[in-house]
């Protein structure tokens, strides 16, 4: 299929807006915006102010496409919701950006203290652990990917090492002149990235796993490694400075039951709350509750969202983000 679309300027760009309906205050600054930021991305902001018709949906179109659909059965139309603006499209990039700025803060001390847990819990084993298939549970060392041909340990081994060889971090040229190869897993571990890292737990022993689990609260090392891969996928998000704050959320995790952890309970009975990123971030909170109890990340994160922009002449709110009414009490 031949892309039909035509390059535009983004002073037509605007004009289009303004012809579906967008109320445009400043077009010198909405035209910096557009040239900054790039009208592609922030059509992601202002998708959810379009007007949804009732009409079905009888073809595929960008619009309606599995990932963005607004409702089932309804078609986002071009034409924007009365009142919409093209300030309430920044307002809400900005607000988005600080989240995925606030996210990355809390990922980066989780990750760094999850890949101590492996380490110096693989490490007690061997310290070349991660080498070692037999210290693994035997459905990531044994069993053979049927179009590979190899264990997903093998992939992993291999993953690690192209890491090992792209870094040009100082205490890897250290370590491989002063003792050689293969890096003690301590070592190892520093060039991992969150991906590398929940890749490996995932394939860790039931036991391994139970005790990293069971540090932060979680009994099951099952459902903890469905926390990793659910954290991996929002670093990745937050890392490509893709939208977040309404994102359906595909990789979403096992929780513990609401009995055993308490702020669970408004996700139980919820599958939008549970597709959105507000689960993620309760994640983040909880097991920096752990990491760094006096951190004030969770004071920051609750004054972030308190100050989501008034989108309300949209119908749009923290709900979007799956955040339940009644929310700050509970934080």
């Amino acid at each position: 299929m031949s892309y039909v679309k035509p390059w535009t300027s983004t002073a037509d760009q605007l004009a289009t807006l303004k012809a579906r309906g967008m109320r445009v205050s400043d077009d010198t600054k909405a035209l910096e915006y557009l040239g900054r930021i790039g009208y592609y991305r922030l059509s992601g902001y202002w998708f959810a102010f379009r007007q949804l018709s009732d009409a079905p949906c009888s073809r595929w179109s960008p619009a309606v496409s599995k990932k963005n659909k607004p409702k089932p059965g309804l078609l986002a139309l071009e034409t924007f919701k009365p009142g919409a603006t093209f300030q309430n499209a920044v307002d809400l990039y900005v607000f988005d950006k600080q989240l995925r700025m606030l996210a990355m803060d809390a990922l980066e001390r989780v990750e760094i203290a999850l890949r101590v847990d492996i380490s110096h819990t693989l490490g007690k084993l061997d310290r070349f652990a991660y080498l070692k298939p037999a210290l693994f549970h035997s459905t990531f060392s044994e069993v053979l990917d049927p179009h590979s041909g190899v264990s997903n340990h093998h992939t992993w081994v291999g993953k690690h090492a192209q890491l090992v060889s792209r870094s040009k971090e100082e205490f890897v040229a250290h370590n491989r002149a002063a003792h050689g190869l293969p890096l003690a897993i301590w070592v190892a571990c520093e060039v991992w990235d969150f991906g590398t890292m929940s890749t490996l737990f995932k394939g860790m022993r039931e036991a391994e796993q139970d005790t990293i689990a069971a540090k932060y609260g979680v009994a099951n090392g099952r459902v903890f490694a469905t926390w990793l891969r659910s954290l991996n996928y929002l670093r990745n998000v937050c890392a490509y400075h893709s939208r977040l704050w309404n994102r359906n959320i595909v990789d979403q995790p096992k929780l513990p039951s609401a009995s055993v952890m308490p702020w669970v309970a408004p996700f139980e009975a919820s599958d939008h709350a549970k597709a959105r990123c507000f689960l993620l971030i309760n994640m983040l909170r909880h097991l920096l509750g752990i990491i760094n109890p006096g951190s004030h990340w969770p004071d920051r994160m609750k004054a972030h969202l308190l100050n989501f922009p008034d989108l309300s002449h949209l119908d749009l709110n923290v709900w979007g983000m799956g955040v339940p009414t009644g929310w700050e009490a509970n934080w």
